[in-house]
């Protein structure tokens, strides 16, 4: 009987910390962050009861109960969140989408959105202020008519989402003004503000005499080289090691055996600082591979501008070469570079010289800290993004470092690996 109080309460409390709010649902961690934290103080409570009502409550009833039901529920929070954004990618589910602001701010954000199909949302036009309207955006966006006329828009178009974003308004009573116009209706209203690519634990609100200040802690570029990273590159990588060397020993004999090349790829590459090291990679090409990139070159996927040279259908590639690139089993020697300290488990692509040599001078920033073997650029979508995408998500990773980023993106490694998606 003493289950029932016990669950009653544990509801009480992910009621209290806000984790059944509409808005955590299927994006961010602050759902998973709600749930622990949650979950952490009912099994306080229930302890503190029992201690203080002098309840012999089965301290193996208890350890059951929370050790396994909160991963159990973080588990059932995870696969629903799966589900939900499968169906948003299949279209199902969407909110439709009014954007109201400057053109060039209008089609970033429409980008992204397009881009992230997962978080549901469907643009279906933009609001510009001003007269003399274009018919789209630079990127071709449906103008709908003037922000003037905001809400018989939203009402024309049956919108379930109205999204603000810079130059939508030339004051904060312009946008109270909008508020209080769409109050009367059943739409969402959301802010975009000019703080893009921050993580939002950087961002905290400061409110002062009635202004929505908002404090900005700095990058965290300079946290990625502390000692706590690299403990847990070093322990996880050595770990890495010892679990999979058989795997890695029957991988290199079978390279040896298809062709009689070594089974090792060394590549010289730029580090942490600029500083140069050797890439160790299973070799997936045929010997000599370098010679021929000129040949291959026509074959490459991207445009002439992009950096990084990846060919879908690279003729170099062994047969054995294209099955261990198909699950990045290719790039397993790497974990002995994360154990030396040249690599990180997770960080921006590690670069060659030659693509130093081109980048931009903001790009630089992605030096500061230590290449990794997965990345936000990999979990996204690998060679099928395009180079500014790459840099945008390295150069975010690198202001927005946390450990918890880090083994998210770990798990989400996992099924990058196995839906090949973006690897060749």
């Amino acid at each position: 009987m003493v289950g029932l109080p016990i669950i009653a309460l544990w509801i009480v409390s992910l009621l209290a910390s806000g984790a059944y709010e509409r808005h955590i649902f299927g994006a961010g961690s602050a759902e998973y962050g709600n749930v622990l934290r949650a979950s952490t103080y009912a099994a306080g409570l229930v302890g503190i009861a029992c201690f203080l009502g002098r309840y012999e409550l089965s301290r193996g009833f208890f350890f059951f109960l929370f050790l396994i039901g909160i991963p159990l529920l973080l588990l059932g929070r995870f696969a629903g969140r799966k589900l939900l954004q499968r169906l948003h990618r299949s279209g199902r589910l969407q909110h439709t989408v009014l954007i109201v602001g400057g053109p060039r701010q209008v089609d970033e954000i429409t980008g992204v959105l397009h881009r992230e199909k997962w978080l549901g949302m469907r643009v279906i036009g933009a609001l510009l202020p001003g007269p003399n309207l274009p018919e789209q955006t630079p990127r071709g966006l449906e103008v709908l008519g003037s922000s003037a006329r905001t809400v018989d828009l939203v009402q024309e178009h049956e919108v379930d989402i109205v999204l603000f974003a810079g130059g939508a308004v030339g004051s904060a009573r312009e946008l109270r003004r909008a508020a209080w116009d769409l109050e009367e209706t059943d739409v969402q209203m959301l802010i975009a503000p000019n703080l893009t690519d921050v993580a939002w634990d950087r961002i905290r609100p400061r409110p002062a005499a009635g202004l929505p200040l908002l404090e900005f802690e700095g990058p965290r570029s300079h946290d990625v080289a502390h000692g706590f990273k690299r403990l847990f590159d070093f322990v996880f990588g050595a770990l890495l090691v010892v679990l999979l060397s058989p795997v890695m020993f029957a991988i290199a004999i079978a390279i040896t055996a298809s062709d009689g090349g070594p089974a090792l790829f060394r590549q010289r590459r730029v580090g942490r600082y600029g500083e140069h090291f050797d890439l160790l990679k299973f070799r997936s090409m045929v010997v000599g591979a370098d010679e021929l990139i000129d040949d291959v070159r026509e074959h490459s996927k991207h445009d002439e501008d992009h950096i990084l040279f990846k060919s879908e259908s690279d003729p170099r590639v062994t047969s054995v070469g294209r099955f261990l690139r198909r699950f990045s089993l290719d790039e397993l020697p790497q974990l002995f570079n994360v154990v030396m300290g040249d690599m990180s488990l997770v960080g921006p692509r590690p670069p060659l010289q030659s693509e130093v040599d081109q980048y931009h001078p903001d790009v630089h920033r992605r030096l500061k800290v230590r290449p990794g073997m997965t990345g936000l650029w990999q979990v996204s979508g690998r060679a099928d993004l395009s180079w500014e995408d790459s840099v945008r998500l390295d150069l975010y990773y690198v202001d927005n470092w946390s450990i918890t980023q880090d083994i998210v993106i770990l798990a989400r490694t996992v099924t990058a690996v196995v839906t090949s998606r973006g690897a060749y």
